[in-house]
């Protein structure tokens, strides 16, 4: 979950996100000089890391080419390789080759995951699931918890919560017509898995977001 506590016109707060092109990250893998820690370390699919005054200058980079669009269509490649390097060779470069290394069958669960992201309010069967990715049950429950650290049901739980508190806290809309928007058939089912997730109860934690001043709630992805 992120939120945005202070932002204007005049001070926005901005992000950037660049999608990796593993063909990209597996071919620097292939060379030599590019050393990398044996293994990642067990964690949360989703992990903060500590921005290096070299990794933050490529990305300045990038984005000057914004001013350059002459030199976008041959410049932008060469500085994503070197984001890339850069990532691989800093702590979370053994993460990176892991996801990597998975090869067509993280391509394909993917696929799942977008699927759940797109349809999350709809009922999930994890055999159709499955179906879509081209996968057996078995390896689908692997390599989703591979990437997302957490099963498909528990995932689309995620997304239907994150997207109900969003609807509640920014759109106004109550506790029992944000959880039938998001797939719940429950309301005493949403507000016991909402209160895990979240600490407190959905009216007590939409008054709690919304007494702090402006703010967003969106969720993130699982990457």
């Amino acid at each position: 979950m992120a939120r945005v506590v202070e932002a204007s016109e005049q001070t926005p707060c901005l992000a950037l996100s660049l999608k990796l092109q593993m063909p990209v990250v597996r071919e620097l893998l292939s060379r030599e000089e590019i050393a990398i820690a044996a293994q990642a370390e067990k964690g949360p699919a989703i992990a903060i890391g500590e921005l290096t005054v070299e990794l933050l200058d490529s990305f300045c980079r990038l984005m000057r080419l914004l001013e350059q669009p002459q030199g976008i269509a041959f410049l932008h490649g060469l500085i994503e390789r070197e984001i890339i390097f850069r990532i691989l060779q800093a702590p979370e470069g053994a993460r990176l080759r892991a996801i990597a290394s998975l090869g067509d069958q993280s391509q394909r669960t993917a696929k799942a995951i977008a699927w759940i992201k797109d349809n999350y309010a709809k009922p999930l069967r994890v055999e159709e699931l499955a179906e879509i990715a081209g996968m057996g049950v078995s390896t689908l429950h692997h390599h989703f918890r591979a990437l997302t650290a957490m099963s498909p049901l528990q995932y689309q739980k995620q997304i239907r919560l994150q997207e109900a508190r969003t609807r509640m806290s920014i759109h106004g809309l109550d506790a029992g017509s944000a959880a039938l928007e998001v797939g719940y058939e429950s309301a005493s089912q949403f507000t016991r898995e909402y209160k895990r997730l979240f600490g407190q109860t959905p009216m007590r934690d939409t008054r709690t977001i919304r007494s702090t001043g402006p703010a967003q709630v969106e969720p993130l992805e699982a990457r």
